[in-house]
């Protein structure tokens, strides 16, 4: 538990009443084993009501799982959690039963008709934020382990949920505390003026933090990229073989090749792992002009796909080079949209493969050839630097709150003799760094990060 999330939990507990709440924990669908997990303050009757005893903490009980009028709904075990000992920090009632859905609904109900609540997506590990088990980088990270779409991801999440990142924005907290400190001391004895920050080097740990801040940016780029991946959409004329090339990316036939110009129709999407990092590969139809309703519609749908992603593959015929229309395709592009040229059927041309220019490659999606340096200059391209062992996971409104932070230290280091100014900046920058980890947090924000667990957690 954090020391200083003590006030801001005491208003959050006033805030969101803590009803006994209850859900199915397993996902949907028939299993061999389904959860029930039940959390709240002094869950004593609906223990007896379900099980009919006392349960000794934090042991595994067999137990028959009991209606109303004392018919067995189910058998299994129980496992009781006294708070604040616990996920939540509340008590905590867990069954383990069969996992039909028919079962785990009766128990359910049963829990509700005890005096639980149906609990909302994410509503668990909102109460562990709450009650001070987690503060809100962690409580992100458990999402993000479940989400987890590689094996990197999922290390870099679970150093996240043990505090590596918080520790990193703590320690950033703690200087700027410092810093404020000096310059208060400044405001409360005017006579000291500028010489009292220049004899505690003010400006030297002025320095040291935005140094600390952009390395800290820098490792979170990388964790946003390892939770959120990058969508890269191939375009070009008919039948230039974005689909061979998606195909070939993918590792299987995920798009229908023909020499017939015009067979994509409609965007195709197909995840892939580039060194553990997620690529969304979109392919689409091809850029021309014509009188095909169905083939209209996918164009339509192919430019919807450019305006979002994060990169785009020009994908060029080598025989032909560019051509007058591709040329008419990169200025419809958007301005800030990177993109790489990839010539493609160099095995046509006998022409090198790989990387030919900076944003030029040459391959061959039939054979293979060039594949490998396109992966790696994708990679490349988006700032990928390589998964390590100090990587933890972050997300874009992560990365948000340290760019608003580190735009604060920027006009505060321009603003040093400005005392006034500089204390502003500090503080405003420290408020940035506490809404990752939820020590300064807007309630509706709060609504929106826990919206998207899923039930159950």
């Amino acid at each position: 538990m954090f020391p200083a999330y003590s006030m801001h939990n005491a208003l959050m507990n006033n805030l969101y009443p803590q009803e006994t709440i209850a859900a199915i924990a397993t996902a949907p669908g028939r299993g061999g084993v389904g959860v029930i997990r039940i959390s709240g303050r002094g869950l004593a009757s609906l223990v007896a009501g379900l099980v009919g005893r006392e349960l000794q903490a934090r042991h595994a009980h067999f137990a028959r799982f009991k209606a109303g009028d004392g018919a067995v709904l189910d058998e299994g075990l129980a496992l009781w959690f006294p708070g604040p000992n616990s996920f939540t920090g509340e008590d905590v009632l867990e069954l383990q039963g069969h996992g039909g859905p028919v079962v785990l609904k009766m128990l359910l109900a049963r829990c509700i008709e005890l005096g639980a609540r149906h609990a909302e997506p994410g509503e668990f590990t909102k109460r562990a934020f709450l009650n001070g088990k987690l503060d809100l980088a962690q409580a992100e990270a458990v999402a993000d382990l479940i989400d987890a779409q590689s094996e990197a991801a999922a290390r870099s999440a679970l150093k996240s949920l043990d505090g590596a990142f918080s520790r990193e924005i703590h320690a950033l907290v703690d200087g700027l505390i410092n810093l404020r400190m000096l310059v208060e001391a400044t405001l409360d004895f005017p006579e000291e003026d500028i010489d009292f920050l220049q004899a505690a080097d003010a400006q030297g740990q002025l320095n040291g933090l935005q140094t600390q801040l952009q390395r800290v940016l820098q490792t979170a780029s990388q964790g946003r990229l390892l939770r959120e991946g990058m969508h890269v959409v191939l375009i070009g004329q008919p039948n230039v073989g974005k689909s061979s090339l998606m195909n070939a990316l993918a590792g299987e036939e995920v798009a229908i090749v023909t020499d017939i110009a015009g067979t994509t129709r409609d965007t195709v999407r197909e995840l892939i792992l580039l060194d553990g990092v997620p690529v969304h590969i979109i392919d689409t139809a091809g850029l021309r002009d014509t009188d095909d309703v169905v083939e209209k519609i996918g164009i339509e749908r192919t430019w919807a796909a450019i305006a979002k992603a994060d990169l785009a593959l020009l994908l060029l015929d080598s025989r032909e080079g560019i051509t007058a229309h591709d040329h008419t395709i990169l200025g419809r592009l958007p301005a800030n949209l990177p993109v790489m040229r990839v010539f493609n059927k160099i095995d046509l041309t006998g022409d090198v493969p790989g990387l030919v220019a900076e944003d030029e490659v040459h391959v061959s999606a039939h054979t293979g050839q060039g594949l490998p340096e396109l992966r790696q200059k994708l990679l490349q391209r988006v700032g990928w630097q390589g998964a390590d062992d100090g990587l933890f996971i972050a997300r874009e409104r992560h990365l948000d709150a340290i760019r608003r932070a580190a735009s604060h230290l920027d006009t505060a280091a321009t603003a040093y003799r400005q005392i006034e100014i500089l204390a502003e900046e500090l503080r405003l920058a420290q408020n940035a760094l506490s809404e990752i980890t939820g020590e300064f947090t807007p309630d509706d924000l709060l609504g929106v990060i826990f919206s998207r667990f899923c039930i159950g957690k």
